[in-house]
């Protein structure tokens, strides 16, 4: 079954909470996050404080998509923000391992918003020990305080690295741009997003030589044992997304063809039929 992942760049911002909220019962999988920055694309959308506000609207892994140049720069705030996946584009990063690697080295707020709260709730119980303090002159009283102390550390570092969850990592590709961008950091990235449109503007449309380009990759991705998943953003609809998902791609990132209907969840199903 693919991924759908509505874009909310084509969300009724006026009520962008209750847009979130009713694809999520819709049935959608992820959102799509498009930050635009007015130099890289020909458009200016939206910063860290929509991501943050997303986060607490609805319980989607959050895609966020930055289409600006610098991206490390603002990678560690859409990070802090509440992005579980970002993606980048290979041609605004000068170093794009290096790029990946910081993602990837970056903790997901689902991870820290769960991590050792009831480790943390009960620490007094663990490590107080009211006899200790009572019998403060007894030997055995500071002995079993310490063994305590280091046994509830232990299992705080041991729950901590369990449920740790990193940031997943993409890299994006404009129409123009060869895989050969990529070629040496497919087995580094956990998705490769696909553009089908030129990015900066929604409601596009679908640039047909894409899928060539999606299959071409599926080879690359096959033929080099990576993990990464296919994404394609742009001109997604009920025409086109079937024959998207025979190309290779798993991830469908729609904006207008979902929030432009008066059903959403009719949308979604119909658009799931043809996966």
């Amino acid at each position: 079954m693919g991924i759908i992942a509505p874009s909310i760049l084509s969300a009724d911002f006026t009520k962008l909470g209750q847009e979130l909220n009713d694809v999520e019962k819709a049935g959608a999988d992820w959102i799509h996050i498009d930050v635009m920055d007015g130099h890289f694309v020909p458009n200016i959308s939206y910063g860290p404080i929509i991501v943050e506000a997303c986060k607490k609207a609805t319980s989607l892994t959050l895609d966020v998509h930055l289409m600006i140049e610098k991206p490390d720069l603002m990678i560690p705030e859409f990070a802090n923000a509440g992005a579980d996946l970002i993606s980048v584009h290979a041609e605004a990063c000068t170093h794009l391992h290096r790029t990946i690697q910081l993602i990837k080295s970056l903790e997901s707020l689902r991870s820290k918003s769960s991590n050792n709260k009831d480790c943390d709730k009960n620490s007094d119980k663990e490590c107080s020990n009211k006899d200790c303090d009572k019998s403060s002159d007894k030997e055995c009283s500071n002995k079993d305080f310490d063994k305590n102390r280091n046994e509830h550390k232990e299992k705080k570092q041991e729950k901590s690295q369990k449920d740790k969850i990193n940031i997943k990592a993409g890299v994006a590709l404009n129409p123009a741009t060869p895989l050969s961008a990529i070629e040496w950091v497919i087995n580094d990235v956990d998705f490769v997003l696909v553009m089908s449109v030129n990015p900066g503007f929604g409601g596009q449309k679908f640039i047909e030589s894409s899928v060539e380009k999606i299959k071409a990759l599926s080879k690359m991705i096959k033929e080099r044992n990576s993990k990464a998943i296919i994404q394609v953003d742009g001109g997604i609809g009920f025409e086109t997304i079937s024959k998207i998902a025979s190309a290779g791609a798993t991830s469908f990132v729609a904006g207008s063809a979902i929030f432009k209907t008066a059903n959403y969840k009719e949308t979604i199903m119909r658009l799931r039929e043809q996966i």
